[in-house]
């Protein structure tokens, strides 16, 4: 704890500091420094506050002291008791607070994200798992207010997907789902089971936040993009044009192809989206030792073949096997609510955060 609050007084110094410069005529005119300074000061204004507040409550608790040691009046000590018993209190929360504001960010937390979501082992039951998985994202980001859109997929003869990627837009959407990354399984009787028996299969679960120009970019000579005439639903104006498109990262050759919208470009537009994450996610997961080394606070090692979850049917449980988490409320939690455990996976997540800041093993802030 010493070791946060020792850091404080150097952070209210540059909070102070940013106001300032944000104020100078030559700062505002300059738009990246602005936009700069402006997200710094963004950054460090919740923590500032909560300082503050700290500071305003060891100062109460000071004077009620004084007070209790000072005067005679028994109505007086009374009144100063209450209030230092009410400060402590409240200093006591504060200190949690600027405590967990204090723990390292993940610089991703507040983008966009693109899921992927893939029937794996299991065959066709794999296929439909991915579609329930698919209808409980959905359902979970309607509850946050987030937009969730489809932007391409490849579904099965039995209604489920082979693959499908979304892309979720809204606030935060990156600092809960990146949990859901790993590979989830289900464990139910398939409809196509005449014996009554229970199958286990998996679907795998890819989160990727979403990069703009700014934050990632990718060498225009490092693409290759084909167009082609789109095929399926659409009608006569897709089948009359080459609006499909497919990207290839040459350097990892990944692939991207798109061509679920009206336009060429509105095509290019959603596959170069999907081809920067999915580049980025590659050369994140290709230096995975280094990546987990600088995040060991990260919950699980976001392994595409690591099970992360059980869904059983039979029993109406899920199981999250990171954090040893068990709900009988399958049923619910397929419908979208989600929060019980994305809230207990982002605790396990700050507690052990705390564990690396007092072991020395990661640094504040």
């Amino acid at each position: 704890m010493d070791k946060i609050f020792d850091q404080l007084e150097t952070l209210l110094e540059r909070y102070q500091e940013l106001q300032e410069l944000m104020s100078d005529p030559e700062v505002i005119n300059d738009t990246k420094r602005y936009m700069a300074y402006s997200k710094e000061e963004a950054d460090m204004r919740d923590v500032v506050a909560a300082f503050k507040r700290y500071k305003e409550l060891k100062q109460s608790i000071s004077d009620s002291d004084e007070i209790m040691r000072e005067t005679d009046d028994a109505e007086m000590q009374a009144m100063a008791k209450d209030e230092m018993e009410a400060s402590k209190k409240e200093l006591d929360e504060i200190e949690h607070k600027i405590t967990l504001l204090m723990l390292p960010k993940d610089p991703n937390d507040d983008k966009n994200i693109i899921m992927e979501i893939r029937g794996a082992a299991g065959g066709d039951e794999a296929s439909l798992f991915a579609a329930d998985l698919l209808t409980m994202y959905s359902k979970y980001a309607e509850k946050q207010g987030w937009t969730f859109d489809i932007v391409d997929e490849t579904d099965t003869e039995v209604g489920g997907y082979k693959d499908v990627a979304v892309m979720i837009t809204g606030d935060s959407v990156y600092s809960k789902l990146k949990y859901e990354n790993g590979a989830h399984r289900v464990q139910r009787i398939p409809s196509t089971e005449s014996q009554g028996r229970v199958h286990t299969s998996t679907a795998t679960v890819a989160v990727m936040p979403e990069y703009d120009e700014v934050d990632f970019d990718i060498d225009p000579k490092d693409i290759r993009t084909d167009v082609y005439r789109s095929s399926g639903a659409g009608g006569q104006h897709i089948n009359k044009t080459s609006s499909a498109v497919r990207m290839t990262h040459l350097p990892t050759g990944i692939v991207v192809a798109m061509q679920d919208q009206r336009s060429q470009q509105q095509n290019r537009q959603k596959a170069m989206q999907i081809l920067k994450s999915r580049v980025y996610d590659y050369y994140e997961s290709e230096n995975q030792s280094e990546y987990d080394e600088q995040r060991k606070s990260a919950v699980g090692t976001g392994d595409r073949s690591e099970r992360i979850r059980t869904y059983n049917y039979p029993q109406n449980r899920v199981t999250d096997h990171r954090i040893g988490l068990s709900l009988n409320k399958l049923d619910r939690i397929m419908n979208g609510e989600l929060e019980e455990i994305i809230s207990a996976l982002i605790v396990h997540d700050q507690a052990q955060k705390l564990e690396q800041i007092q072991s020395g093993e990661a640094k504040l802030f």
